[in-house]
């Protein structure tokens, strides 16, 4: 019997993160709230108080259980073995793209975090995220772009932190303006372009 209403509860919890995830998505994190999220989950605002103290901790609760395009991409990536660096840069970046279109959860709460969330005092916490995944993904690539420098594949003229600046900023215009209308342009098809175009840019610095 406990184990049954541990598992009712979990699902319970559960519900009310898909419910909170898919209104977020529709209608923006500020504009949603708790009795919406209890109606679509098919409970009472008390049954989310018993898991959540509020929405923002219902919030990072989403955010907890959701997995980024980014740490997707590496966690996909991570066992393969690349020695050159730009084509790791390049296959990460690729695979973000990829995840975002094909992977409808991903890109769900990617849109969330991107483009449906206002950062105000009871979300805060999403900012704190969004920072440190935000330098932890520019460092990756500034890393990338640092060793291939050292190899000798792009020139000593290429400053490999303003460089994965430029990088990480061209990859979140990519999303952002994919994300608001996803029928003005290919995302794989042009992302691939600008990428390649970029990198081949750097190397003829």
């Amino acid at each position: 019997m406990v184990r049954r209403t541990k598992e009712e509860a979990a699902a319970t919890r559960d519900s009310i993160l898909d419910a909170a995830e898919i209104l977020f998505a529709k209608q923006g994190v500020s504009r949603t709230t708790l009795q919406h999220i209890a109606t679509a989950a098919g409970v009472t605002r008390g049954a989310i108080y018993w898991h959540f103290v509020d929405k923002g901790a219902l919030f990072s609760a989403m955010m907890d259980r959701a997995t980024m395009p980014m740490d997707t991409a590496i966690q996909q990536l991570g066992e393969r073995q690349v020695a050159d660096p730009l084509q790791r840069l390049r296959d990460e970046l690729m695979a973000v793209l990829h995840i975002v279109v094909n992977d409808e959860k991903a890109h769900r709460v990617f849109e969330i975090a991107t483009l449906k969330t206002e950062f105000t005092e009871d979300v805060d916490s999403a900012r704190v995220r969004k920072r440190e995944a935000v330098a932890e993904w520019r460092a990756r690539m500034e890393a990338q772009l640092a060793e291939a420098r050292a190899n000798g594949q792009l020139p000593a003229s290429v400053d490999p932190h303003n460089a994965a600046t430029c990088m990480w900023v061209m990859l979140d215009g990519l999303l952002r303006n994919w994300l608001f209308d996803l029928e003005s342009f290919d995302l794989m098809a042009l992302g691939g372009e600008v990428i390649d175009t970029f990198l081949a840019g750097l190397k003829a610095r």
